[in-house]
C-alpha cells in the first residue's frame, strides 16, 4: 500500500459541497439504512410472485490514511468518529441500488483506539456503522492489509460489521464461518434474487495465513473460487458476485494477471450456466477498465472511494489516488427457471474524494451544481474506464 500525505486547507469547494450533500453466514437482522424504504430502492420495485430486476451497485476501496481518521474525528465534534458526513454525497447513489457492495481495505483497532494509517493500518470501528448509514449491504474484507493486526483485527472488524448490520465476505473468525456463504436478498419479498458475495485477495503483504487458522483471509486460488461459487449455487443463490483484490498498483490498465483470471473465471460453467455473474476488482488505487469477457462484466478496478492524499512509487503526490468509479448493474430474471440472471444495463458513476474538505463527490451531480472544474477530472475518469472498448458493449455513464 503506498503513502499518503495530510492534506493541506480546506478547499473552496467546501460550501458547494455541503449544499450538494444533504460475511459470511447468520448475521443480525440489518438496521434499515438511511434514504429511500427497502421497498422503494433500486430497480426491485414492489413486491411480486415471480422474480423481478435488480440494480447492484459496486463502490472502490475505503482506505482510512490518518488525514481521514482525523477527518471523521473533527466531523464527530469530539464525540468519537463520524464517517458519514465524508460519504453522504455519494449515499443518493448508493442507498439508491437494491444492493450495494462496498471494499473495507482495512481492519478495525479497539473501541478508543489507538488508530493508526499507513503501512499497517487500524482504523476505528464507527467506520462500519457510516457504511450502513451510506446505504451498503455488505463489504469484501479480503485485502492486503487484512491481516495487519492478526486474527484479531478480523475479528474486531466482523464483529463491528455485525453490529452495524452490514454482510461481509472474504475473512473470517472460525472454520465454520468461512465455509458458509454470504449470500443476501436484492430487496424485499418473495420476488427478491439471492445474491452471492465472494471476496479474495491476491496475498497479505507478506504476513503469513495463521497455520492454525487458514481460513482466516480467502487468498486468490482459481479453483477455491469456482468450487465456492458452486456451493453457492447450491445454496440457493442466483447470481454470484466476485470482489477481486488485485491488479498492480499506480497502473492504469488491467496487468497480464487480471486479464488471464478474468478470462479463465468467465469461461467457467456448470451445467451451461457461468460460475461468475460479475467481477469486481480493488487495489489499484486507480479507475481501471469496465469489459465484457465472455459476456460477463468484469471491473477490473474501481480505484479508492476513500483514501487520504496519496503518494505513487516515483514519490510524487498523484492526484488518480483519489479519483474512482461506482459500477451500477442492472439483472433481469432468466426467461425460464434454472437459466442465467442477465445484465440488462452497465453503468459506471465516476466519483471523487475531495482530501481537503474529507468528501467524496458524485461528480455528474457536482459538476451540474456549477463545479465546471471537476469536469476534466471527470471526463479522465470516464476515458480510463471505457478504455477496452465497455462502450459499444452497452456501459455508459450514470448519475
Amino acid at each position: 500500500m503506498t503513502q499518503r500525505i495530510r492534506p493541506g486547507a480546506v478547499a473552496a469547494l467546501a460550501l458547494l459541497l455541503a449544499a450538494a450533500t444533504g460475511c459470511a453466514g447468520q448475521r443480525p437482522a440489518a438496521p434499515a439504512p438511511s434514504g429511500p424504504p427497502a421497498a422503494a430502492r433500486g430497480a426491485g420495485g414492489q413486491d411480486a410472485e415471480g422474480p423481478r430486476p435488480f440494480t447492484l451497485l459496486a463502490a472502490g476501496d475505503v482506505l482510512p490514511h490518518s488525514s481521514v481518521i482525523d477527518r471523521a474525528a473533527a466531523d464527530a465534534d469530539g464525540a468519537g468518529y463520524d464517517f458519514a458526513p465524508m460519504l453522504a454525497g455519494v449515499a443518493p447513489v448508493v442507498s439508491g441500488a437494491d444492493l450495494a457492495f462496498c471494499h473495507m481495505e482495512t481492519v478495525y483497532g479497539e473501541k478508543g483506539g489507538p488508530y493508526t494509517g499507513y503501512p499497517s493500518f487500524k482504523s476505528p470501528p464507527e467506520i462500519a456503522a457510516a457504511l450502513r448509514t451510506t446505504g451498503f449491504d455488505s463489504c469484501s474484507t479480503a485485502s492486503n492489509h487484512t491481516l495487519d493486526d492478526g486474527p484479531e483485527g478480523v475479528r474486531r472488524t466482523l464483529d463491528a460489521l455485525d453490529e452495524a448490520g452490514v454482510r461481509h465476505a472474504g475473512s473470517a473468525r472460525t472454520a465454520a464461518e468461512a465455509a458458509r456463504p454470504t449470500i443476501l436478498p436484492a430487496g424485499p419479498g418473495k420476488g427478491a434474487a439471492r445474491v452471492a458475495h465472494l471476496a479474495y485477495t491476491y496475498g497479505t503483504n507478506d504476513i503469513p495465513v495463521p497455520a492454525d487458522r487458514p481460513w482466516t483471509v480467502d487468498v486468490t486460488d482459481e479453483r477455491r473460487i469456482i468450487d465456492e461459487a458452486r456451493a453457492a449455487r447450491r445454496a440457493g443463490a442466483d447470481v454470484v458476485v466476485l470482489s477481486a483484490h488485485w491488479g498492480t498498483e499506480w497502473q492504469d490498465e488491467p496487468d497480464a494477471t487480471q486479464l488471464d483470471l478474468a478470462r479463465r473465471l468467465t469461461a467457467s460453467t456448470d451445467r451451461g450456466r457461468p460460475d461468475i455473474d460479475l467481477i469486481i476488482g480493488t487495489h489499484a488505487h486507480v479507475p481501471q477498465a469496465y469489459e465484457k469477457v465472455n459476456g460477463t462484466w468484469v471491473v477490473y478496478g474501481m480505484g479508492d472511494q476513500i483514501a487520504g492524499a496519496m503518494i505513487n512509487h516515483e514519490g510524487a503526490q498523484d492526484p488518480r489516488g483519489n479519483q474512482s468509479s461506482m459500477g451500477r448493474f442492472t439483472f433481469a430474471p432468466p426467461a425460464k427457471p434454472g437459466g442465467r440472471w442477465a445484465v440488462k444495463k452497465a453503468e459506471f458513476v465516476p466519483q471523487w474524494y475531495d482530501t481537503g474538505t474529507g468528501r467524496a463527490i458524485a461528480l455528474n451531480t457536482a459538476i451540474d451544481d456549477g463545479a465546471e472544474h471537476l469536469r476534466a477530472v471527470r471526463d479522465r475518469i470516464r476515458t480510463v474506464v471505457l478504455a477496452r472498448g465497455a462502450e459499444a458493449d452497452g456501459l455508459r455513464m450514470g448519475r
